[in-house]
């Protein structure tokens, strides 16, 4: 059993302990927030009474083993550094970071303290997505890959406020917010996660009033064939998400919360259902993944997921700086 602390008492924070709790393998023990009674009232739905308001104390309790943080994007780099220097496993929301030199940092430090720094890309460790990378790569269900499609756009009431002139953090470029880095992850994971790193890409963004880019479409070029995305914070598609190959087509329901995984054949004209059922809990196969890797001390995969984040930061970055989008923390 590991026992962790929360830095972020949102939403995310609550699913992900109530999906770490489901899987018996973790246990909440502390709870950080600036506010001690913001830190208070989200422990007591989990009888938890250790609450922090100081990173130090946090770092310095040795009781825990790991810490979720779930705290805004531009935050994640100082908070999970000093985790991390404390020597205690990190499990950071995504985007880790809000450059790619912070996030090589970290892992650095990770690896110079003998823990793990994971990404939380919950939508990989899914077993649907599993069953789905694995009938494109092992199976070889498509033969050869000619394209897809990749759809995550969904509105964001946050962007209510945008309009009302408001400048909520995950539209705020000091805050190192965006659609991009918030739902275009996803289906760049996805991509990633099954072909690799691209050749090349590009994006052609909605820039909101804000700065950030509200969503957008997003071409990964990978030479032999190209990958197409449409996310959006600031409307709703209900495409679903496909792969194209010389035997059939693929089609998924989206790139997140997989419940189906359809393969339909060209010479049977004959379609086939390859998901299993879905974890009812959508974070609960990320934290039993990431409780065996620690547990385990499965270096392996834990470099394949790095490998993995160091892409798809990279690729964002790329698209960001194509678009003139810049963080706060990259003008200081």
């Amino acid at each position: 059993m590991l026992n962790f602390a929360v830095i972020g008492t949102n939403w995310i924070t609550d699913a992900f302990v109530k999906s770490a709790h489901a899987s018996k393998q973790w246990q909440l023990t502390a709870v950080y927030s600036r506010k001690e009674e913001t830190a208070k009232s989200f422990g007591e739905k989990y009888s938890v009474t250790t609450v922090y308001t100081s990173l130090d104390a946090l770092a310095a309790d040795k009781n825990i083993h790991g810490v979720y943080i779930a705290s805004p994007n531009s935050l994640h780099y100082e908070h999970a550094r000093q985790i991390l220097a404390a020597k205690k496993h990190v499990i950071l929301e995504k985007p880790a970071t809000s450059t790619v030199a912070e996030l090589e940092s970290l892992f650095a430090l990770a690896k110079e303290n003998n823990v793990y720094l994971l990404e939380a890309y919950r939508h990989i460790q899914e077993c649907n997505f599993k069953i789905l990378r694995r009938a494109l790569l092992e199976e070889k269900r498509l033969g050869t890959v000619m394209g897809a499609n990749l759809t995550y756009a969904s509105f964001s009431s946050r962007y209510t406020n945008v309009l009302a002139g408001e400048v909520p953090n995950i539209f705020n470029l000091s805050f190192s917010g965006g659609s991009l880095v918030d739902i275009g992850v996803y289906p760049i994971a996805f991509a990633v996660a099954l072909f690799g790193k691209p050749k090349s890409q590009t994006y052609s963004p909605y820039i909101c009033p804000t700065g950030v880019d509200g969503g957008g479409f997003i071409t990964l070029n990978y030479g032999a064939f190209a990958v197409q995305i449409n996310q959006s914070k600031c409307y709703t598609s209900t495409a679903p998400t496909e792969i194209y190959g010389e035997k059939g087509t693929i089609t998924v329901n989206a790139t997140t919360d997989i419940d189906s995984v359809t393969h339909w054949d060209p010479k049977t004209k004959q379609t086939e259902q390859l998901a299993g059922k879905k974890c009812e809990l959508n974070l609960q196969e990320e934290a039993e993944e990431f409780a065996r890797i620690i547990n385990e001390g499965d270096r392996s995969v834990a470099e394949e997921l790095e490998r993995m984040s160091l892409d798809i930061i990279h690729i964002t970055t790329d698209l960001r700086r194509q678009n003139g989008i810049v963080f706060g923390v990259e003008k200081s």
